[in-house]
Parts: C-alpha cells; sequence; structure tokens
C-alpha cells in the first residue's frame, strides 16, 4: 500500500520557475519550457483585485483607464509588491498544473532561479510568495548557477566557466568551479531596464518627444547595439512632444541609441571585468581557453558579445537560447530534487 509522501510525489508536478523582472519562464518536470509570459499584473486600483497576468496585462501597459492599473511586481530580479507577485505566482501555477481533485495533498514542488546578491529577506520574501500561491517544497537556486547549467556548461568539473546573465532588472557575473559559484557579482541597475530608461531619456532630452516602455523596447531590439556593426539603421519612432502635446513621429538612428546605451553596457563590462579581477590563476587560465558564456534576453543586444572580447581578450559566445537559460537549468536540478528535500528537512 502506498503511504501519503509516495502518493505527494507521484501526483505532484515539479516545476521551476525563472521569476523575472521582465518575464517570468517555467519549466514542468518532463515537459520542458511550457510558458513564456512578462512579469506584469494588470489590478483594480483600489482594491488589488487581478485582472489580467502576462502577456495580456503587458499589452495594458500605458494604455489603461484611470480604475485599472498594470504593474511590475518584480524590481531589480526582487520582490517588490509581495501581494501581487503571490497572484503571478498562482496564475503560473495553476496555468501549468491545473486544479485536481487531489492538489490539496500534492501541492508542486518549486525550483526558483534568484539573484545571486539577494539578502536573506529577500529570500525568504520569495518562498513566502511561493508558499502563499500553493506551492509545496520550494527550493532556491542563485540566477547564474542555474543558467551556466541550462546552456550546458561543465559546473562540475574542477576548472573554471564564466556565465554572464543579462535579465531584465540584473547583470548576473559569476564564475563557477566543482559545482560552486567561486565569485560573484551581481548588478542591479545593468539589465534589460536599465537600457530601456536610459533609451527613453535621451529620446526626451534630445527630441522633446515623451515615449513609453514599449516602444523604448522595440527600439532597443530593432535598431540597438554595443557596438557598431558595419550596418547602421534607423527607425521611424513614435510618441507625444513635450513642447506641442501633440503625437508625433521621427526617425532616429542606430549610433545614436548606440551612444544613449553606453551607461548601462559599461555597467555590464565593469561587472565582468571586476569579477575577472578577483580570479585566481589557476581558474583565469581556464577562461583564456574556455571563455565566457552570455544568457538572459538582454545579453542579444547586438555587438554585445564583441564588446565584451575586446574588453576581456576571452572568447565570448552568446547561448543557443538565452532567454530559457535559467529556466532549463532548474529544470536540470529537478532530478535532484529527491535529495534536495531531504538535506533541507535535516
Amino acid at each position: 500500500m502506498f503511504r501519503i509522501p509516495k502518493l505527494k510525489s507521484f501526483f505532484s508536478t515539479d516545476i521551476g520557475i525563472d521569476l523575472g523582472t521582465a518575464n517570468s519562464l517555467v519549466y514542468a518536470k518532463d515537459r520542458g519550457v511550457v510558458l513564456r509570459e512578462p512579469s506584469v499584473v494588470a489590478i483594480q486600483a483600489g482594491s488589488k483585485r487581478v485582472l489580467a497576468v502576462g502577456e495580456e496585462a503587458k499589452r495594458m501597459l500605458g494604455r489603461t483607464p484611470g480604475n485599472i492599473i498594470a504593474i511590475r511586481p518584480m524590481k531589480s530580479g526582487v520582490i517588490a509588491d509581495f501581494d501581487i507577485t503571490e497572484a503571478m505566482l498562482a496564475y503560473f501555477i495553476n496555468k501549468v498544473c491545473p486544479k485536481r481533485f487531489w492538489s490539496k495533498y500534492a501541492k508542486p514542488r518549486m525550483v526558483i532561479a534568484v539573484p545571486s546578491g539577494i539578502t536573506e529577506v529577500e529570500k525568504r520574501a520569495v518562498e513566502d510568495a511561493a508558499h502563499a500561491a500553493g506551492a509545496g517544497d520550494v527550493f532556491l537556486i542563485e540566477e547564474p548557477m542555474a543558467a551556466a547549467i541550462g546552456v550546458g556548461l561543465p559546473v562540475s568539473e574542477p576548472a573554471g566557466s564564466m556565465i554572464v546573465d543579462i535579465g531584465g532588472g540584473t547583470c548576473e557575473v559569476a564564475i563557477i568551479s566543482l559545482a560552486g559559484i567561486v565569485h560573484s557579482y551581481s548588478a542591479r541597475a545593468a539589465g534589460g531596464d536599465a537600457m530601456d530608461e536610459c533609451i527613453m531619456k535621451y529620446i526626451q532630452r534630445v527630441y522633446n518627444l515623451l515615449i513609453g516602455e514599449r516602444m523604448a523596447e522595440m527600439i532597443k531590439i530593432e535598431i540597438g547595439s554595443a557596438f557598431p556593426t558595419g550596418e547602421e539603421k534607423t527607425l521611424e519612432i513614435k510618441g507625444r512632444d513635450i513642447v506641442a502635446g501633440l503625437p508625433k513621429t521621427l526617425t532616429i538612428t542606430s549610433e545614436e541609441i548606440r551612444g544613449a546605451l553606453k551607461e548601462p553596457v559599461s555597467q555590464i563590462v565593469d561587472a565582468v571585468r571586476t569579477t575577472l579581477d578577483k580570479c585566481e590563476p589557476e581558474l583565469a587560465a581556464d577562461l583564456v581557453d574556455r571563455g565566457l558564456v552570455l544568457s538572459g534576453g538582454s545579453s542579444q543586444l547586438k555587438g554585445l558579445d564583441k564588446l565584451l572580447a575586446q574588453q576581456t581578450g576571452l572568447p565570448v559566445t552568446v547561448a543557443d537560447d538565452p532567454l530559457s537559460a535559467v529556466a532549463e537549468g532548474t529544470g536540470v536540478v529537478m532530478n535532484e530534487l529527491d535529495f534536495l528535500a531531504k538535506n533541507k528537512r535535516a
């Protein structure tokens, strides 16, 4: 006869979550990445009643009437609004693991990736939000470790591997050896959000044009770059003229946006160099051959790999699917959940 713990293990679904500032991805055991949605929640003003989550809520950003607020509950990789984050997690869990008659007895076990630089209080907030949203056992893994595992770096070998994970809210840099992080650096103002903010400020300062977050993100994706790519592009953008107060259209160049992105890009370079400065000679020798790997959605900024290669003298490669790297890493870690659970309770 089955005992209850075995029944729980049989019926529950293990899931891994890359709880990102800009996007959240969910990995279900034996199914792979099953959900990719923006980390945005639309709520009723004054009541915090959730109206929409994810892609539907993102479409509301900057377009909502006064009684609806579209917000992003994660900031710099950590929880900025506990209640809204709980609601967002509950939405993800229910979408991936629909409630069944045994749900109250078999809550899903969850692996959540968190920035390497967060405090114990911030870790506790993530765990509490996950439990409140309906999770059973919750395990945390540092984002750079999850990313390194997800892109297939040999993290268990007695040799240095370097990962640079650039998401919406943070840039996580880590040197890993023997399944542990030897050196790490977390830059909270060097992610995709900071890039969008710099673009918005540049357009306002130079052209007296106000643009929204979605337009800034589109500019970054379409013509943003960190290093000259040999092909300069132009893009027509739309916004509101500050002086006239009317809608306006103008054309900007990729060279302009490269200049606008100089500050956050420099912070990414500084984060990499700072981590390398701490590196032991033996690990540094390993990195000369192995180089570093870029992951995270913002690592796809054109020319960033070439700039880092120029600044560090190391080979730089971008992961095949940089956006999914952390989520894929949580999926690999799930195979060790039984072991982790025993040690967590010990």
